[in-house]
């Protein structure tokens, strides 16, 4: 049986947290995360919003090799309230 080789990576405001393990083939992301012990380390980790480089995917998710697990962080604004509160900011200087 050929081992995988995983990162799991969760990022912070002001730093990354990065793990590398080692998981049997037929592993998942959960499987990941578990080994990592990232959840351990940081509770407050949702396992239910990952992606393996960028795009979402499930806690039950089969791996590859090299594959790159990422834990994400929830929004704490939505993007569009965004978006639009700087688009009447430039607006009122334009003036």
């Amino acid at each position: 049986m050929t081992a995988l080789s995983i990162e799991v990576v969760y990022a912070l405001p002001g730093r990354q947290v990065l793990r590398r393990v080692a998981l049997p083939e037929e592993s998942t992301v959960e499987d990941a995360i578990r080994a990592s012990g990232l959840l351990e380390q940081f509770p407050e980790i949702d396992p239910n919003r990952v992606g393996i480089y960028g795009k979402p995917v499930g806690r039950d998710t089969r791996l590859r090799d090299r594959d790159r697990v990422e834990i994400y962080r929830p929004l704490r604004a939505d993007p569009k309230e965004i978006r639009r509160a700087r688009a009447g900011e430039k607006r009122a200087k334009g003036r």
